[in-house]
């Protein structure tokens, strides 16, 4: 399936590269590529045994997958020698999503790198495998390519190879397939040297890999090697091709096959005896029928000095428990690090007011707002010794100027200089923290960090999108990868996505994070969807994700207004002896004999839900905040939910439209109905049900926010029944 036969020097390239590469000091290789020779890379590059591979083709599941993948997506790792010494290859899994994996190879190659302390990248090779078609056609090789040679992505380039096939599937016209001369021509932005060599030719493809090898390991940029070749069959086993391409195919099958001119070109020559290379071909298939390799290249029971033991993170039953809490003393310790800049750093009015503000907060002067919660989660993980990576748009800073992780002296005189990290000056022998300010995309980068994540389990790996509305630009690596990823190939990640989302009248871009889908593919525990309303809250949340022994991706709705809302705030004992509530209950002192009704909420809501009940000295109605909305905390619903046992409404309350965010998610599930039973009735308070996520007129949002807000506490006539229609 897939078949490889018309390119098969892509065999001769790949044996020619780990070659070269061992000798140039190189001791890993990760392979990033599509279905097209997959099967055959497997078997004769990585040693994958035949009858392993026959067992998929039988449909044999993997028994500790929940739903398994097609043979041609798996991945697959093996050590084989090298003239350097062993040489560890990994071939990483991947959807049918073409050249979405590359990306998530660029991650993966980096974590490695850093975990070698590789800072001159001359250890570890990304290569990735493309198609002809698709290497032009994929908007994601641009945005992974723009980032290559940036310090927080780039490897120091990556041995491309093109199986150029010159047929884009069912394209049957050359004028449709790319407005370009060649397919190769993306390479260009990044100046690459590209190699076109022709693929009939087995000793020329392996010259230019070579080339291309040594190219990449003196330089440390990208180089490309085309092989021009052709396609013997189908797409796959059911494809005609000579339906779309007659022309083409009346050639292919004049075609002897690249096998056959070489091994006639080495019985000319005297190489081989002309019996050979029936011979090697029959003896190779008696091998193959019996389930074995002819000769095989791994290196059995390897003992690699830089692995990572994943056996602690390995079948973990989910729990929402962990120790996070942290001395006093040692709060107080942190927060004086974060705040102590260089006398000679000249900092910003706005910036230096903050960090004045934060070394009051440290000394127990001022409560704790959300840059401040947020930077002592970092500081002390790295005190503990977990390393920790923040990537994405404007995160240096944060995009509305509440973090402030990266300073910028104001009287530096080269764009170069002049920066300071206090979360690099915890203490002596801190673990690393690296923080970048990606380039302008979500879904290369996002791809990235997934990648990273899936190969470093013991480091914090933080994405935040610049607004939560811009992450469905990277849609299929949420699909493909972060949600499914486990359930398909049993690949962990504790990736952690800062979604920022809130009603604030900014409009339909700028407003939501689509929670619902987050909720859509919420099965099987596969990650983790909370909604933070305190610093507290957000410390402990971070902390458990890297303390706890469990690796799920963990999507984080966090907010803009409450960045400094004045109520927002948490003290330093809730960080010292508190943990992350699921749901946090009602915190004023209501008489539960009194409340009639309870509100539900998440996020900002609840603070203007809080402010409209005080205002109207309203103390029938109790407001519960559900901080994670999955895995769904039914226990501790019921607990916060059991504390007034005359309420007979329960309404959730949501500034989404009625068709967006959890409640269809919510009702759909009977979570809710599940704990509350049939004797209480659950009512909704939302926006209308829209295609937009919010308005775009400022006085229509607020028209809205205040309907809301009115509906929760007042009659509702629109009630909704216990499942949504």
């Amino acid at each position: 399936r897939f078949s490889l036969e018309g390119g098969e020097s892509t065999i001769v390239a790949m044996d020619e590269l780990i070659r070269v590469a061992g000798g140039l000091g190189a001791q890993e290789i990760v392979i990033g590529m599509a279905h097209r020779g997959r099967l055959n890379v497997l078997v004769n590059t990585l040693g994958k045994s035949p009858s392993m591979l026959f067992s998929e083709f039988e449909g044999k599941a993997a028994a500790d997958l929940t739903a398994g993948d097609v043979k041609y997506h798996m991945g697959f790792s093996s050590d084989v020698m090298s003239p350097g010494g062993p040489m560890h290859l990994t071939l990483a899994f991947n959807p049918s999503h073409l050249e979405i994996i590359n990306p998530v190879v660029e991650g993966s190659v980096y974590a490695r790198q850093v975990r070698r302390k590789d800072t001159d990248r001359n250890q570890v090779i990304p290569v990735l495998i493309h198609g002809d078609a698709a290497v032009a056609g994929q908007g994601v090789n641009q945005e992974m390519l723009n980032f290559s040679q940036t310090r927080g992505y780039g490897t120091g380039g990556t041995v491309h190879i093109v199986v150029n096939n010159q047929i884009g599937f069912t394209t049957s016209d050359p004028r449709d397939y790319r407005s370009s001369l060649y397919c190769t021509d993306i390479f260009k932005m990044v100046e690459a040297p590209i190699f076109h060599v022709n693929g009939d030719d087995p000793e020329a493809v392996a010259f230019v890999t070579q080339l291309a090898v040594e190219f990449r390991q003196e330089f440390k940029k990208d180089v490309v090697v085309d092989i021009i070749c052709f396609r013997k069959l189908g797409h796959n086993e059911q494809d005609e091709p000579m339906v779309t391409q007659p022309l083409m195919y009346r050639s292919i099958q004049k075609h002897p096959g690249t096998r056959k001119l070489y091994a006639d070109r080495l019985v000319a020559e005297g190489t081989c005896a002309a019996d050979e290379p029936e011979r090697m071909i029959a003896e190779y298939r008696e091998h193959l029928d019996q389930g074995q390799l002819l000769s095989n290249p791994v290196l059995p029971g390897h003992n690699r000095q830089f692995s990572v033991d994943w056996t602690p993170f390995l079948k973990r039953p989910y729990t929402d428990d962990a120790d996070t809490a942290i001395p006093v003393q040692e709060i107080q310790r942190l927060g004086e690090r974060l705040a102590t800049i260089p006398a000679t750093f000249a900092l910003h009015s706005r910036v230096k007011k903050i960090i004045d503000d934060r070394a009051a907060m440290a000394r127990g002067d001022a409560p704790l707002d959300w840059g401040m919660g947020e930077n002592l989660a970092y500081a002390s993980l790295l005190a503990q010794g977990y390393p920790v990576r923040l990537s994405g748009e404007d995160v240096g800073r944060g995009t509305f100027f509440h973090r402030h992780a990266v300073l910028h002296d104001q009287k530096r005189e080269r764009w170069d200089e002049g920066i300071y990290k206090p979360l690099d000056h915890i203490q002596d022998g801190q673990a690393g923290f690296q923080c970048f300010d990606s380039v302008l995309s979500e879904e290369a980068v996002l791809a990235f960090e997934y990648g990273y994540s899936t190969t470093e389990p013991n480091e914090l790996v933080v994405w935040e999108a610049q607004f939560g509305d811009f992450v469905n630009g990277a849609q299929v690596v949420i699909d493909q990868f972060i949600s499914s990823g486990e359930a398909k190939w049993g690949r962990l990640s504790g990736l952690v996505m800062m979604l920022p989302h809130g009603y604030e009248g900014q409009g339909p871009e700028h407003s939501s994070c689509r929670p619902e889908r987050f909720m859509n593919l919420a099965a099987e525990n596969n990650w983790q969807v909370c909604v933070p309303t305190t610093p507290a809250q957000v410390f402990h949340l971070l902390r458990r994700q890297i303390i706890r022994k469990l690796r799920k991706p963990l999507i984080i709705v966090t907010p803009k207004s409450l960045l400094r809302h004045k109520e927002a705030i948490s003290t330093i004992d809730e960080l010292a002896h508190g943990t992350f509530q699921t749901v946090i209950p009602e915190v004023e002192a209501l008489d539960p004999k009194k409340v009639k009704r309870v509100v539900l909420c998440q996020g900002k809501i609840y603070y203007e839900l809080a402010a409209h009940r005080r205002e109207h000295q309203i103390t029938d109605t109790a407001l519960v905040r559900i901080e994670q909305i999955y895995p769904f905390p039914a226990d501790a619903f019921a607990a916060a939910i059991n504390q007034f046992p005359h309420a007979k409404e329960i309404v959730w309350c949501q500034e989404e439209p009625r068709n967006q965010g959890a409640w269809y998610w919510l009702a759909s599930r009977q979570h809710l109905v599940n704990v509350l039973g049939t004797k209480r009735k659950l009512l909704l308070v939302s926006r209308p049900a829209s295609a937009s996520p919010a308005v775009g007129y400022y006085a229509k949002h607020n028209a809205q926010q205040k309907a809301v807000l009115d509906n929760a506490f007042g009659p509702i006539q629109d009630t909704t029944p216990q499942t949504p229609n």
